[in-house]
Order: C-alpha cells, then sequence, then structure tokens
C-alpha cells in the first residue's frame, strides 16, 4: 500500500474511535413488554414469496405491516417469517409465556386463533377469539409444553365482512435493561450489495432505532462510501454510522474490527456480524436481539441462511463441526437442509455448535472473556470463535424464523484458491481445540487429494497441500493476517491449466468433439473404486476421447474414469478443462506424500506451538497492530 493509501486508512480509524453517543451507555431502559417478533405480511424484495409470511385463501391485500383480508378470506402465519419459535424460547430463555397483540379492523364479525404444533408437526388450537368489533386484540400462550419441538402462530378467518390485521406482535415481560448493540458489515468489492444491506436496515424505523451503531468496515478498492444510495442513506443514521477503510484482511479481520471498535466503545455492547452480499431481512435483527436479551445466560444467537437464488430454501438448520476429521458446515442430526420452506417447516428443536457470520449476534460477555477471533483471513473463523465459546461455557443458538439471504454455496466451485484457507485453517482450529490423531488426519488427507488427483484436479491437489505446508511452518504464518498467503495462493494456481474457467460456447478444445458421458449411481464401495480409478489414471487404462460432463455429475469416481474431460463449472457460468497429466500427477503423488510424513511426524508439536501461540494471536494488541492502530487512542 502506497503511503497517500495508507495516510487515508489511518485518518478514516482515528475518526472510527468516536463511538457513537448511543452505544456508550451501559444498558437502555426497557419497555414494559419487549417486542420478540413482529407480524410481516410481505418480504423486503419481489423476489421473495409472500408465503414465507403468510399464507392466503381468497382475495386479499398485503402490505409490509398490515394484511387485509376480504369477507370469506383466510389467512395463517404458520410460515417461516410467521410462526414464532416456542421451543427455542421455552428452552434457552426466561420466557414462560408470550402474548400474540394487534390492532383489528372487522367488518362484521372476524375469528383468530392462536395455534401450536409439536415436535411432529401436529397443530392444537392454544385460543380462539370471536371479534365483532374493531380495535386492539390480545391472545395469550404460555410457553410450557416445547421443550423437543413446536411452535407457535395465528389463523385469521374474515367471517361476516372484511378483516385488516395490523401491528401485530409477540411479547413477553421484558428484563429490567435491554443492551446497546451494534451491527459490523464486513465488505470487500461489492460496494452495490453492501450499500443495499445499509439502505435495508434504514428501510425499516423500528429496526434503525433499536441499533445504537452500525460499523462499514470496507476492505476494498471500490469503495461502499461512493455508491449513491450510501450516500442517499447515511443521514437516515445520523451518528449511528461508522465507515472504516483498512487493509484487506478477509471476514476475520472486517469482523474483528468490528468487534474491536464496539468492545472498546462499550464492554456492556453486544454485536451483530453481517455479511455484505446478502438480501437483509431487517426483521430478522429484531428477533435476534430480543432473543439475546432474554436468554438464561449470555449467548451467541444466530440468524439461518436462506438462498437467495432459491429464496425459499433454507441452506441448513443448525450446523456443527467435526474438528478430528477437519470438517465444518456438518448438519445437526434431525436439521433441515436444502429444504423448500413453503412445503415444509422446522418442528423439532436442534442444537447447534456454532453460526456462520452470514448474520450472528456475539454478546458483549463473550468477547470480553474470550476475546477477539484468531487472524486466519477467513474460512473457519467463525467456526474457531464458536468452539471457543463453547469451551467457556457460552453456547450458540441458531434460530429458525430469523435469517437472511445469502448467495448459494452450491453455486460456488470447490476448486478455488479458498480451498488453501480452508486446508490451512481446519488444521489449525482442529489443532487448537482438538487432540488430533495424526494418523487419522494424515489419512483424511490423502484421501482427500487422491481423490483430487484421479479427478485430473491438480490445481486443487496443489491448493491444498499449500494449506498443509502453510500450516507446517507455525504459527507465524499468521503473521500477517493473510495478505501474503492469499497473494500466494491465487497466483500459483495459474500453473495448473484446469483451473481456468473458459466460456462454455468456446473452450479452448473442438466443440465437436464434445460427448456428454452421464453418471450413475453412486459406487458402493468407495476406497475400492477409488484405487482401481488411481490405478487405471497411472496406467492409462481410461477411455479416450474428448467428454463432456454436467456438474451434477462431476465426481471425481466418474471423472476419473476418462482422459480429457470438460466439466461444467459450479457457477454454471463456464466451463474447465481437464486432462490426464501422469507427470504432474506423480510430482504432486511424491510431494503429498513428503508433506504428510512431515505432518504425521510432527502434528503433536505443531498442536502445542499453536495453541501457545492462541493467547497472543488473539489479543487486542496484535489486532491494533494489524491495523496499524496506535494502541494508545483508546
Amino acid at each position: 500500500m502506497d503511503q497517500s493509501a495508507m495516510q487515508a486508512v489511518t485518518e478514516t480509524n482515528d475518526h472510527a474511535a468516536v463511538a457513537p453517543e448511543s452505544l456508550r451507555a451501559e444498558h437502555h431502559r426497557a419497555p414494559r413488554r419487549l417486542v420478540l417478533a413482529r407480524g410481516i405480511f410481505t418480504g423486503p424484495s419481489a423476489k421473495i414469496s409472500d408465503e414465507l409470511y403468510a399464507v392466503v385463501k381468497g382475495r386479499a391485500t398485503r402490505d409490509r405491516m398490515s394484511l387485509r383480508l376480504d369477507k370469506g378470506s383466510t389467512a395463517h402465519t404458520n410460515t417461516y417469517f410467521g410462526r414464532f419459535a416456542a421451543s427455542y424460547w421455552q428452552r434457552w430463555t426466561v420466557v414462560t409465556e408470550v402474548q400474540a397483540t394487534m390492532i383489528l379492523q372487522v367488518g362484521k364479525h372476524a375469528r383468530v386463533r392462536i395455534v401450536a404444533s409439536d415436535i411432529a408437526g401436529h397443530r392444537r388450537i392454544v385460543g380462539t377469539a370471536e371479534v365483532t368489533a374493531s380495535g386492539p386484540l390480545t391472545l395469550t400462550a404460555p410457553l410450557d409444553q416445547f421443550v423437543d419441538g413446536g411452535a407457535l402462530w395465528l389463523e385469521f378467518e374474515a367471517v361476516g365482512g372484511d378483516l385488516e390485521i395490523s401491528e401485530l406482535t409477540w411479547t413477553a415481560t421484558a428484563p429490567e435493561t435491554v443492551r446497546p448493540v451494534a451491527i459490523a458489515i464486513c465488505t470487500f468489492n461489492r460496494a452495490q450489495d453492501c450499500a443495499e444491506t445499509i439502505a435495508a436496515l434504514a428501510s425499516d424505523q423500528t429496526v434503525l432505532g433499536s441499533l445504537d451503531a452500525v460499523y462499514v468496515v470496507d476492505q476494498g478498492t471500490d469503495l461502499v462510501e461512493n455508491r449513491p444510495l450510501y450516500q442517499a442513506t447515511r443521514s437516515m443514521f445520523g451518528d449511528k454510522l461508522r465507515y472504516i477503510r483498512q487493509p484487506n484482511l478477509g471476514g476475520a479481520g472486517g469482523f474483528t474490527r468490528g468487534l474491536y471498535e464496539v468492545s472498546a466503545a462499550n464492554e456492556h455492547a453486544d454485536v451483530i456480524l453481517m455479511d455484505d452480499d446478502i438480501l437483509c431481512e431487517p426483521e430478522t435483527v429484531l428477533r435476534l436481539q430480543a432473543f439475546a436479551n432474554l436468554t438464561v445466560e449470555p449467548t451467541l444467537v444466530g440468524a439461518q441462511m436462506l438462498f437467495l437464488l432459491n429464496p425459499d430454501y433454507l441452506n441448513v438448520g443448525a450446523e456443527d463441526v467435526h474438528l478430528h476429521r477437519l470438517m465444518h458446515g456438518q448438519k445437526v442430526p434431525k436439521a433441515l437442509r436444502n429444504t423448500s420452506m413453503l412445503k415444509k417447516n422446522q418442528e423439532r428443536r436442534v442444537d447447534a455448535g456454532y453460526n456462520a457470520w452470514w448474520t450472528c449476534l456475539i454478546p458483549a460477555e463473550v468477547v470480553k472473556k474470550i476475546g477477539l477471533p484468531l487472524p486466519i483471513f477467513f474460512q473457519w473463523d467463525d467456526v474457531e470463535y464458536g468452539v471457543r465459546a463453547r469451551e467457556h461455557g457460552f453456547v450458540t443458538v441458531t434460530l429458525p424464523n430469523a435469517a437472511v439471504w445469502h448467495a448459494d454455496f452450491y453455486w460456488k466451485d470447490f476448486d478455488d484458491w479458498a480451498r488453501y484457507f480452508s486446508t490451512r485453517n481446519s488444521l489449525i482450529v482442529s489443532a487448537m481445540h482438538a487432540d488430533l490423531n495424526p494418523g487419522t488426519v494424515t489419512r483424511q488427507l490423502f484421501r482427500n487429494i487422491s481423490e483430487y488427483l484421479v479427478a485430473m484436479q491438480y490445481g486443487l491437489a496443489h491448493t491444498t497441500l499449500q494449506g498443509i505446508e502453510d500450516f507446517l511452518s507455525g504459527p507465524s504464518i499468521l503473521r500477517d493476517g493473510g495478505i501474503e498467503p492469499l497473494k500466494r495462493a491465487r497466483t500459483s494456481r495459474a500453473d495448473y491449466t484446469e483451473t481456468v474457467k473458459h466460456p462454455a460456447a468456446t473452450p479452448p478444445v473442438d466443440s465437436s468433439e464434445i460427448r456428454v458421458r452421464r453418471a450413475g449411481g453412486e459406487p458402493s464401495r468407495l476406497l475400492a473404486v477409488l484405487i482401481k480409478r488411481a490405478i487405471q489414471q497411472w496406467t492409462g487404462k481410461v477411455q479416450y476421447g474428448l467428454v463432456g460432463v454436467t456438474r451434477e455429475d462431476a465426481h471425481w469416481w466418474h471423472v476419473s474414469l476418462f482422459d480429457h474431460v470438460v466439466v461444467t463449472d459450479a457457477s454454471q457460468s463456464g466451463v474447465r478443462v481437464r486432462k490426464r497429466d501422469k507427470a504432474t500427477a506423480r510430482a504432486l503423488l511424491l510431494r503429498t506424500v513428503r508433506v504428510l510424513r512431515r505432518l504425521y511426524k510432527e502434528l503433536p508439536d505443531l498442536q502445542q506451538r499453536y495453541r501457545a501461540a492462541h493467547a497472543e494471536l488473539t489479543s487486542r494488541e496484535n489486532w491494533e497492530r494489524l491495523y496499524g492502530i496506535d494502541s494508545d487512542r483508546n
């Protein structure tokens, strides 16, 4: 970074240190009853199905906060955003009873029910009101039969005339005080996306009023502050909006900056970490805050993720990590995954091991007790923080009916430079928090790399090995926060031609020769098939000619049958060309053996070294050094 750029970053950092006045309060006075969720009847975008909010039969008119039913029409909120997650509130909070309060405009006669489900989804009516006059209505439900699962919702019937429902809230007795809360958004060259997320927060006056600060940490060159939408929105925040520029230190560096700034301003304030490239449902912010203010013990409260391109589909209901197998993003048993929330509801309570940081609330006590995240650039930073929090007694709850929309993961190709950080950081985090068995770890990694080699993904094997090699370097690899490793991981892949994506219409081969070959079912004995495919690739006993393989068929056990393959990229924006290269495969295999022998031998010592460095790596002083901040300013 040149001197003028560094000066600009430093000046912005100094400005950001002045916290908004509202963030400095130790707590805020609570209302008599705390709003836990509101009745929302349509989404924040035309892309979103209204039936994620309320299902109507008959003629009706929807607004964001109101629903008007014509005579004879019915509606219910047994929907993704319409349900109240009773099981989670009974299990994790002090709430024992909730009230659903609304304003009704009744033509002649209306019927309103509060309804519950159990773990199996069986419906039971908790209370009914026959309404013949306009005005407020409150229905009450105890939270006493939902430990393992179940939810609450409302049903409406416009019996004798039109019915309008507005100002619908789910409330509970409030705590004595509520905490200050700030949002921290990390962004890198997604300026318009980030500006739209900020605008979404500003669009809801209730949510905006509940926030004490919003920190935008911009690590890119396409700056958010230059977008007209950001400029048009910023005045709506008053002095609550803080914009920080800094070098690109990945998601770990960006989100940590938010935690750093907020905790420096007020050790009693919670922080909601939020991705820049989401479609934001502002109601989710309110629900996370309410839940966090009423948990029995300080709790990390995460939002679920819905897919942006398939917006009624849930990514996963709750996630966990298997440290001994270096695997994160693992579905908790019985949790929903890749499921349309128009067709199915999550009745069962499932308890998360951690929550990714597309949107997740971190309580003030957690930051005070366990410190800041690891400077591992990105991938596994959220996992490590959640695991570390649990080791200190702080659980994570992934709250149903609170979500944002994020880019669909299965549209991202596994074979990219991010695999470096995923590999390296999985080893770092697992070494710090689990007693790894060298034999188990090396066998797992050898199996993974073998699959890449037989599938002619030589660049992916290289990137994976690069991550292992840098792990072997010890904690010093984290000295610069990931800037140099990022550069090396991205540039070195150019040595492997199959890592390059080409337009589907003009691949660097004769398109007329491509013959698409579909895959059969997955083999039952995968290890035996892997050995067989390795021998076939090594001896050249493969099918020759140019073969096309779709993304859904691009399994290693199918691709490895061939010599020359054009594979659709997961993004569906192009193709990659893989060609059998025995010399390259041999060199990578020998490198794999050398590297994994070192890992097997050195892993016990490396675990001790990484654990010994943990406190220093996560310290405020280390992050101040990475940010170029003068610690005396605080």
